[in-house]
């Protein structure tokens, strides 16, 4: 299987569902409290149809495969996450253009999803590397990428130009498959001490 052939991957905690216009409600409500979040790119309430269609784009054009989560506790759409930067050839993806209602943070949300998308990736797709990329700012981020067990790989400095002009630094982290196991058991006894 390829990054960007669309599936749905599911757990007892949530659900990752090709991204859809069916999502825009649920991720409209939860865009909220996200609005001074500077370092990264949530979509107002009001951008989120367009966001939704702007990923759906790259999907089409093989450059991003696109999910909504699902929390299964609500049944609610809580945040979008992609595999993105999609090398087919090299069996390299990046997980990333995450973001979850706050409603969530600190729940079994997200390791419940990087330990779908990160499965799927090396026992499915045969990855050799899995790669997260955040603004160097979004200590938040950087903290939940490390408590993944991801490894740093460097600081590309000056790496984009955001949408206000300012110059982001990427912080560069990635898995490889030897890695995976121990990230796997990690993940695994995380999620089971939230059941």
């Amino acid at each position: 299987m390829d990054f960007a052939t669309p599936v749905t991957l599911q757990n007892e905690f949530v659900r990752l569902e090709p991204l859809g216009p069916e999502h825009a409600d649920d991720l409209a409500a939860a865009t909220a409290g996200l609005e001074d979040r500077w370092y990264t790119s949530v979509p107002d309430a009001e951008g989120v149809p367009a966001e939704i269609a702007r990923r759906r784009g790259l999907h089409a054009q093989g450059w991003m495969n696109p999910f909504a989560i699902r929390d299964l506790r609500t049944g609610r759409a809580v945040g979008m996450t992609t595999y993105c930067a999609i090398d087919q050839p090299n069996r390299v993806v990046e997980i990333g253009y995450t973001w979850l209602s706050p409603e969530v943070h600190g729940t079994a949300v997200n390791p419940a999803a990087k330990r779908l998308l990160l499965g799927h990736a090396f026992e499915e797709c045969d990855a050799i590397r899995v790669q997260f990329c955040t603004h160097f700012h979004n200590r938040q981020s950087r903290a939940a990428i490390e408590r993944l067990g991801a490894k740093l790989d460097g600081i590309l400095r000056n790496h984009r130009i955001m949408a206000d002009g300012a110059l982001r630094d990427t912080v560069v982290y990635s898995i490889l498959p030897h890695e995976w196991p121990a990230v796997r058991n990690g993940l695994d006894a995380r999620l089971a001490k939230r059941r």
